[in-house]
């Protein structure tokens, strides 16, 4: 558990990997989505709340669906991935808390306190998002991660009468590395990081 991973693990999770907006025509294998969420489901969150629900859009139907959220620069990288994931949170999270997070009654951490259940969905949200690229990642998966949609109307379409509500959207498949652009530049260690 303390022995750093090699580099070529390094390279496929970090080093190498890329945002990738182009797909080849390749399917996943079957049961490649239950093992990704079964990974990113290991990923820590604040009091094991886990918030993230997924919806795994693999349908010509579904993606036509989710189509009219899309901004115009995401339909097609979009309509031509293998899947598009809604990552999505619940804002209902703390009902789930019994079974998460038994020991303490965490429940009432969160019940008369909206911005607290606001704040906790969309940070531990993220959160499982990052580990679901990741996770992506490890199995031999492209992700590209995306803004660049109107969540009235994709929570409108998947989540009308749910307690869940989008946070953003990730395709997976096999990126097409032919058509990757040049990698962009990332802020430095003195740039960005500061020592206390």
């Amino acid at each position: 558990m303390h022995t750093p991973l090699d580099n070529t693990a390094l390279d496929q999770l970090f080093n190498e990997a890329r945002t990738h907006s182009y797909w080849q025509d390749k399917p996943l294998e079957a049961g490649t989505l239950e093992q990704l969420y079964a990974l990113t489901a290991l990923g820590p969150t604040s009091a094991n709340c886990s918030p993230g629900r997924f919806v795994f859009v693999t349908s010509q139907e579904g993606k036509e669906k989710l189509k009219p959220a899309l901004s115009s620069g995401n339909v097609e990288k979009t309509m031509t991935a293998p899947v598009t994931v809604i990552v999505a949170q619940d804002m209902a999270f703390y009902d789930r808390l019994p079974q998460l997070f038994p020991h303490a009654d965490a429940r009432s951490w969160f019940t008369g306190s909206p911005e607290l259940v606001k704040e906790t969905a969309f940070r531990n949200s993220s959160l499982q998002a990052g580990y679901l690229i990741l996770a992506a990642r490890a199995l031999g998966l492209d992700a590209g991660p995306m803004s660049g949609f109107d969540p009235a109307k994709v929570n409108e379409t998947f989540f009308a009468d749910s307690s869940w509500q989008v946070n953003m959207l990730i395709n997976l498949g096999y990126g097409d590395s032919e058509k990757l652009h040049p990698r962009l530049p990332r802020l430095g260690f003195e740039q960005a990081c500061k020592l206390a």
